[in-house]
């Protein structure tokens, strides 16, 4: 993985957690990631829900539904992987805008 900055100190190079839906849901996903020094939070199948992954996943499903507020972006027209990543780059600015913008 790329270094995660922001933080003083050296760069992490692994996440701490890494959380999966049931889709995910094995011995031997968990145990590659314990092997790694990373915790798993995997939902299991067949269990009633209230895994507790809704509580931080939504920020990633929101984000989504966000960037899918934009035609091009729902849909992926360009062939270009370049053109697209300027799409995409573009959603993102509009949405930190339209989130960051002071209302009087």
């Amino acid at each position: 993985m790329p270094p995660i900055g922001g933080r003083p100190g050296p760069p992490c190079r692994k996440p701490d957690v890494v959380q999966g839906d049931r889709g995910y849901d094995s011995e031997r996903h968990r145990d590659q990631l314990r092997q790694r020094g990373i915790t798993p939070l995997i939902a299991y199948r067949y269990r009633g829900h209230g895994s507790g992954l809704g509580r931080t996943r939504w920020v990633v499903e929101r984000t989504f539904a966000w960037l899918h507020r934009f035609r091009r972006l729902a849909v992926r027209y360009e062939r270009r992987p370049s053109i697209h990543e300027a799409f995409l780059t573009l959603g993102c600015a509009l949405i930190c805008w339209y989130y960051l913008r002071p209302v009087h």
